[in-house]
């Protein structure tokens, strides 16, 4: 099984603006439940397949496939439920680990996201500046949530 160690994060500036890759990604999903959530991605010209299991803490189990990208438009074109989540995903090397900022764009404009992928839950790693509150736990900011419950729709955007 595969495990995925993640944490989140609001941002507390753009200081993160300018620096690494960027790649625009369309997902949607087949099953988004607490128990599992099976999600369907193209991001640049690769597409994926992902099972994600119930999180615990910062980890969870995930399985990824690499499918064909014509078959993830058929699926997010046809069975994935809607609205799909569409984002630029910026890549940011920092002090030995890979950040991830999401950019949510449509429904979720305004809404950015920084994770970061540990190899343990107590695995220590420098923040950058441009980080600002853990958000790990609250499923407002789940990627499975926002097809639900989109940035646009939220009462209290914080």
């Amino acid at each position: 099984m595969g495990v995925e160690i993640e944490r989140k994060f609001l941002l507390a500036n753009e200081g993160w603006r300018g620096q690494g890759s960027a790649t625009r990604m369309r997902q949607g999903y087949l099953a988004a439940d607490p128990v599992r959530t099976v999600r369907v991605r193209i991001e640049g010209g690769r597409a994926v397949l992902t099972i994600k299991g119930k999180s615990t803490g910062a980890a969870r189990g995930e399985w990824e496939y690499d499918i064909p990208v014509a078959d993830a438009t058929e699926l997010l074109d046809g069975l994935c439920e809607q609205p799909q989540v569409e984002k630029i995903r910026h890549r940011i090397e920092h002090a030995g680990h890979t950040w991830e900022v999401d950019e949510f764009l449509g429904l979720n404009a305004g809404l950015f996201v920084a994770e970061i992928e540990l190899d343990a839950e107590d695995e220590a790693f420098e923040k950058p500046d441009w980080i600002g509150v853990e958000v790990t736990g609250d499923k407002r900011y789940y990627n499975s949530s926002l097809i639900r419950q989109p940035y646009s729709q939220w009462p209290d955007k914080t």
